[in-house]
């Protein structure tokens, strides 16, 4: 049986070196940090992860990894989309041989395809693989919208087994209600704010940013809804986390979960031009933030 995702998945940011190197030492820290937190899965080498700002070997090394380092102790997502479906296939075939438990995959994008190429590219990135593929929906980064319809259609395809969902609420529920009878399909959304409604309405999970910065929080959120049927206490829970949420998006991703970080005593480190690093104003609202919701361990004197 495919691993077909769900729970809490924090989405990795990558820690750097001064010089713009990674840092692996911060990211084996960020690693324990997570699995410690009680994160279902990690993803390594999303957008959050600058993927997009690596080499191809970088991206290799990056995903070897963090697959070494949690060692089985929780799946991994690797990020593979890379714009032809040939370097997709090889990097998803790589992430596979290095102990990937299954990729995260975008769709084609900048040079537009009809919505049969769509479904070609994920039929042969699917047939290549030995590992279940996650469809990867953002259309506020990618200008491509997928339909509801479309990704139903895509999710039936063998192999596919989930969708992260960076997608409004509508189209979730739309979605849900599409694949509710797939039972090898997970519906994540990627947006924090809309947890609570996907978990309520029988999504499988969420991929996230404030999954690095308050993993426990996050990690019980899903157990009151999933495991205890207790909506109340985790509305209550998620009204904590608002504030958190809303921060990490007021400057540039990952640069604020970085600064958070740091904040935490994790290393962060700098991020890869064009992206650019939290302001000095962000960092000390970060630090309120976080310090008001319990994360920051008081630092030894």
């Amino acid at each position: 049986m495919m691993y077909k995702p769900f729970g809490m998945i924090p989405a990795l940011p990558t820690p750097m070196n001064e010089d713009n190197s990674i840092d692996y030492k911060g990211l084996a820290q960020l690693i324990e940090h997570l699995i410690d937190g009680g994160m279902h899965c990690l993803l390594v080498g999303g957008s959050t992860g600058e993927y997009s700002l690596m080499s191809l070997e970088e991206r290799k090394e990056v995903i070897k990894f963090v697959c070494e380092t949690s060692n089985g102790r929780v799946p991994v997502m690797a990020g593979t989309g890379c714009h032809r479906t040939a370097d997709t296939i090889e990097l998803t075939q790589y992430a596979a041989e290095v102990g990937a438990d299954c990729a995260l995959v975008i769709n084609p994008y900048y040079m537009p395809t009809s919505r049969q190429g769509i479904i070609d590219h994920y039929k042969a990135v699917a047939e290549s693989s030995s590992i279940g593929i996650v469809i990867y929906h953002y259309p506020d980064a990618t200008g491509v919208e997928l339909d509801p319809e479309l990704i139903h259609e895509i999710s039936q395809i063998e192999g596919i087994v989930g969708i992260k969902n960076t997608a409004d609420g509508q189209h979730t529920s739309k979605l849900i209600a599409l694949t509710k009878d797939n039972p090898n399909f997970a519906v994540l959304t990627g947006f924090e704010h809309l947890i609570v409604p996907t978990l309520a309405l029988g999504g499988q999970g969420a991929v996230g940013v404030a999954h690095n910065l308050a993993p426990k929080k996050i990690a019980k959120l899903y157990d009151l809804i999933v495991n205890e049927n207790n909506l109340k206490e985790a509305t209550k829970l998620n009204q904590e986390l608002l504030e958190l949420y809303n921060a990490i998006e007021e400057e540039t991703i990952p640069g604020t979960v970085k600064a958070g970080l740091e904040v935490l005593g994790l290393s962060g480190g700098p991020s890869r031009l064009p992206l650019v690093p939290a302001s000095e104003e962000f960092k000390a609202k970060i630090e309120t933030v976080l310090t008001k919701l319990g994360e920051v361990k008081l630092k030894q004197q």
